[in-house]
C-alpha cells in the first residue's frame, strides 16, 4: 500500500511537469505518451487531480490544463526564499552581461539542486530544467556548496556520498584539497563534469533564509566560459557584494 502510494505522488507530480513543459492544454494520451503511464491508471489519476481541483478538463475539446489553485500553492515559495531583495534582479542581469545560462542551486540531501535557471538566448546551449539534481562531489555547483560548510560536516557527508556510489570513491584529501582551492579562489569552475564540452563556473551566496547556502553558477561551453572567465568572476563577484555588502 505504501508503494503504491508513493507511485501514485510521483505520478501526480510528473504529470504536472508536463504541462509544465508544454505550457498548454493537453490530450490525455498526449500526457499518457510522453510519460509513459498505462491508460487505466492514467486516466484515474488524470481524473482525481480534476476532482480535487487541480486540473481542468474540457469536455468539448477533451484537454486537460492545470488551474490556478497549482499557481496558488507555490506563490509564497519565492517570496520566503529570496524575499524582496536583488537576487531575482541580479540573476537576471548576470545572465545578460555574461550572455550564459545562470543557474541558482540549493543542497538537497546528498546533490545540488537547482531551484532557479535562466538560460541563455544562444539556441545550441544546453537546457536544464529547475529540480535537475548533479552530485555534491562532482559538480561545481556542488564544490560550491560543500566549501560553505565546516571541515567535519564535509566529511560525514563524503562518507555518504562514496556509500552511495556518488563520489566515485574520492578519499578526505582529494575532496578536501579541491575544497580549499574554491575557499582560496571564491569560485569554483568545473569543466566537462556532467556533461561533454560543459563547464560552470560557480560561487556562493551569503545565506539566506532558515540558514541555507545558495550557489550561483553561469553554465556553457568550456571553450565560451574559459574565455569570459574573468568576466565572469567579476559578474559573480559584484553579484555578492550588492547581495552582502558587508
Amino acid at each position: 500500500m505504501a508503494a503504491d502510494a508513493v507511485k501514485s505522488a510521483k505520478r501526480a507530480l510528473e504529470i504536472l511537469e508536463v504541462f509544465a513543459r508544454h505550457r498548454r492544454p493537453l490530450a490525455l494520451k498526449e500526457v499518457l505518451d510522453e510519460l509513459g503511464y498505462p491508460t487505466s491508471s492514467g486516466s484515474a489519476l488524470m481524473k482525481s487531480l480534476v476532482a480535487l481541483g487541480y486540473l481542468d478538463y474540457d469536455r468539448e475539446r477533451r484537454t486537460y490544463f492545470p488551474t490556478m489553485r497549482i499557481a496558488a500553492l507555490g506563490n509564497w515559495v519565492p517570496g520566503v526564499l529570496f524575499g524582496d531583495g536583488p537576487l531575482l534582479g541580479g540573476l537576471e542581469e548576470l545572465n545578460r552581461k555574461t550572455g550564459e545560462t545562470v543557474i541558482l542551486a540549493v543542497q538537497s540531501d546528498l546533490h545540488a539542486q537547482y531551484v532557479h535557471v535562466i538560460h541563455s538566448a544562444e539556441p545550441l546551449q544546453l537546457r536544464v530544467p529547475p529540480g535537475t539534481l548533479r552530485p555534491l562531489a562532482r559538480s561545481g555547483l556542488g564544490l560550491v556548496l560543500l566549501s560553505a560548510k565546516r571541515d567535519a560536516e564535509i566529511e560525514r557527508l563524503r562518507r555518504r556520498i562514496n556509500a552511495a556510489g556518488e563520489g566515485a570513491g574520492q578519499s578526505r584529501e582529494d575532496m578536501m584539497a579541491r575544497v580549499t582551492e574554491v575557499r582560496a579562489r571564491g569560485y569554483a569552475f568545473s569543466r566537462n563534469a556532467i556533461s561533454p564540452g560543459v563547464g560552470v563556473i560557480a560561487a556562493a551566496l551569503p545565506k539566506g533564509p532558515f540558514g541555507r547556502t545558495f550557489a550561483v553558477g553561469v553554465a556553457g561551453r568550456v571553450a565560451s566560459l574559459e574565455e569570459k572567465q574573468d568576466h565572469i568572476v567579476g559578474e559573480l563577484r559584484g553579484l555578492i557584494h550588492r547581495l552582502d555588502p558587508h
